[in-house]
């Protein structure tokens, strides 16, 4: 009876299943980004005229990946212009190794939706760095190998958004980001100067103790060896006294035997 009420209670349970499953609504297809503008296709269409790569972001995510840096033709201010009127859709821009200035950067203060921004290996400066404050959702910047010194950097300070600030090879020192990391805590400069010097101390202390331990190893093991080479040393004089002296009794013992019987010989002469 026992098992038949197992039974009954375990059909009851998956049939109750069935019924929730079914009652629940299917999954819904995931929503389609908003159509884009008449103003934002002719802005598309402009990009990619002068040389832009552009790729929307997801299926239901009508903002745009627009990236110069692998366009053929030149691309300098005049051709950055180009994304202005996609103000509000643009999600990321790269103009990596590009010949865009200051004049350049002008033309970007009112990219909104702004995310992320590669400048490395441009020919901005610190003027053209103060149009960017004005991003408020910018949150990736990359300085990479650019005349930025510590004022430019010091003019992203109020950017709250902003994550991930590199300034590999720029002429920001470590004074200029402590003044930057002061004004802004939320933003992770890379690299980071007093954060590499301490890494850096702490790996030269880490590597004079390997280094004092690997010296102090090698004197404990050359002391190791040394005794076991003493012992051995002793081992094998002590085998070859033994050796010795098993020879000599051998010998003596051959020598006493043949005296032995050389007087066994001469008995029976002495008798006749």
């Amino acid at each position: 009876m026992r098992h038949l009420s197992l039974i009954f209670t375990l059909l009851a349970a998956v049939s109750s299943n069935m019924l929730m499953a079914e009652d629940k609504p299917k999954d819904e297809k995931p929503k389609e980004a908003p159509k884009a503008t008449q103003a934002e296709m002719d802005g598309i269409a402009a990009v990619k005229k002068v040389g832009g790569a552009v790729l929307q972001v997801a299926q239901n995510d009508n903002r745009l990946d627009i990236a110069f840096h692998l366009a053929d033709g030149k691309i300098g201010d005049e051709q950055v212009a180009a994304v202005k009127p996609l103000a509000n859709i643009i999600y990321s821009l790269n103009l990596r190794g590009t010949e865009v200035t200051d004049k350049g950067l002008e033309q970007l203060k009112d990219l909104k939706s702004l995310v992320r921004l590669h400048l490395e290996r441009t020919k901005i400066t610190d003027a053209g760095l103060a149009h960017l404050a004005a991003l408020e959702n910018l949150e990736y910047l990359n300085l990479y190998g650019t005349e930025v010194t510590d004022a430019g950097v010091q003019s992203l300070a109020g950017s709250k958004k902003l994550k991930r600030l590199y300034v590999w090879q720029t002429k920001v020192t470590e004074e200029g980001q402590t003044k930057f990391k002061a004004a802004n805590t939320t933003a992770q400069l890379v690299p980071d100067i007093a954060l590499e010097k301490k890494r850096a101390e702490i790996e030269a202390v880490r590597k004079a103790e390997a280094e004092v331990k690997a010296k102090e190893e090698e004197a404990k093991k050359k002391i190791e060896d040394e005794k076991k080479k003493a012992e051995e040393e002793k081992k094998k004089k002590e085998e070859e006294a033994k050796k010795k002296a098993e020879e000599e009794a051998k010998k003596k013992a051959e020598e006493d035997k043949k005296k032995d019987d050389k007087k066994e010989e001469k008995k029976p002469e002495e008798k006749k």
